[in-house]
């Protein structure tokens, strides 16, 4: 077996071991779920500051978490608008310290913001009385479906490069895969939970929720270009850091987000 043939099983193992219990935890929901959602915040803000900051990392990775997981804590209450202003109170203070410490200030900041914002949405639609476990599943399915065919068609058809300069191994071909895997996975689950059922097609759902999973992937990578690193960590074998796995679940959980607000306002897409 090759090299890629490895990389490849042990990302398939990885995933046989990793996707249960994700799913397992959304289903229970609860405190289960805070508690999966705050060590999520916690990886990646450590993951964030030694990226960021390799001289300071730690002390920088602290003052991100502390940060995001007072909003994050403070969603689960109940407060979703306060822990918005809270998030953004704290990324001030976090490119304060940041700039004291010798590390880029705006950095700092954006760090708090990049991995909080998605995470008190994904609090919010979980926290859902009626539906809450099938809009996270929605952003979860779609995403995983939509990066998995974007990868499989990727290195089976090849072809013109998507944006070479920040991700070279990304052909039009895996995203022409990954669109239509995201489209059909919206369709497939709609039809299971009847989530949408007046005013917004699925099919829209599953084009918005996969272009922000690629969008999401593809920003990653730029910022992992900026920093100079491969990968975000080595948390995940196979995979790298949490951060490289959940990047375009991120920019997922966001465009959902903004859907579920379209639903509660009654607007047609």
């Amino acid at each position: 077996m090759g090299k890629r043939g490895r990389e490849l099983l042990v990302r398939v193992a990885s995933a046989f071991v990793l996707i249960p219990l994700v799913l397992g935890i959304l289903w229970l929901g609860g405190a289960w779920f805070l508690t999966l959602i705050s060590v999520g915040v916690a990886l990646l803000c450590i993951e964030w500051g030694l990226m960021a900051s390799p001289n300071a990392g730690a002390r920088l990775a602290a003052a991100l978490t502390i940060s995001a997981l007072a909003a994050v804590f403070t969603g689960y209450l109940g407060h979703p608008v306060l822990s918005f202003l809270i998030l953004l109170f704290g990324a001030l203070c976090t490119g304060l310290y940041g700039y004291r410490l010798g590390a880029g200030w705006m950095d700092a900041a954006y760090g708090v913001l990049y991995v909080g914002f998605p995470a008190i949405i994904i609090m919010w639609l979980r926290e859902d009385a009626n539906n809450g476990l099938a809009w996270v599943m929605f952003a979860f399915l779609i995403a995983w479906a939509s990066d998995s065919a974007a990868y499989v068609t990727g290195k089976l058809v090849g072809g013109p490069k998507l944006w070479r300069r920040y991700s070279p191994n990304k052909t039009w071909s895996g995203f022409a895969g990954g669109m239509i895997a995201g489209m059909l996975t919206a369709a497939a689950l709609n039809d299971l939970t009847h989530l949408f059922k007046h005013n917004i097609s699925p099919i829209v759902v599953g084009v918005v929720v996969s272009l922000a999973t690629m969008a999401g992937d593809l920003w990653e990578s730029a910022l992992k270009r900026r920093f100079g690193v491969k990968d975000a960590g080595s948390l995940i074998p196979g995979h790298g850091g949490l951060m490289d796995r959940v990047d375009g679940l991120m920019f997922a959980i966001v465009a959902l987000g903004g859907i579920r607000l379209l639903v509660l306002l009654g607007t047609e897409i």
